[in-house]
């Protein structure tokens, strides 16, 4: 299978979310070809998580691992650590008091 460029994989996830009636944006636009995409989910409690694109060490197969997650400030810190040491980082924040995020979809972790 081939690889999607982080503009596609990006733009599609947000359609995704649109088709849920789930509010996203992309708060930080990396590099449009190879840019990692970190997906914060804020539950508008205060409290929030961050996710990044992982390998299981088990199986091998791709996951989204939690990078950071409890007070939103605490999240925020840890994406602004994670944008500093890669710039070309993509940031999509959802919004949603349920916690719906869909990466445990088919086809968000490839």
């Amino acid at each position: 299978m081939t690889r999607l460029t982080a503009e596609f994989w990006v733009q599609a996830y947000l359609a995704r979310l649109r088709l849920q009636e789930i509010p996203a944006f992309v708060v930080a636009h990396g590099d449009d070809t190879a840019g990692a995409v970190l997906v914060k989910l804020n539950t508008l409690d205060g409290q929030a998580r961050a996710f990044q694109r992982s390998f299981d060490l088990m199986s091998g197969a791709r996951i989204w691992a939690t990078l950071a997650e409890g007070e939103e400030r605490a999240v925020d810190e840890a994406v602004a650590r994670q944008r500093s040491f890669d710039p070309d980082l993509w940031v999509i924040e959802v919004e949603d008091r349920a916690g719906r995020h869909l990466l445990d979809e088919p086809g968000l972790a490839d």
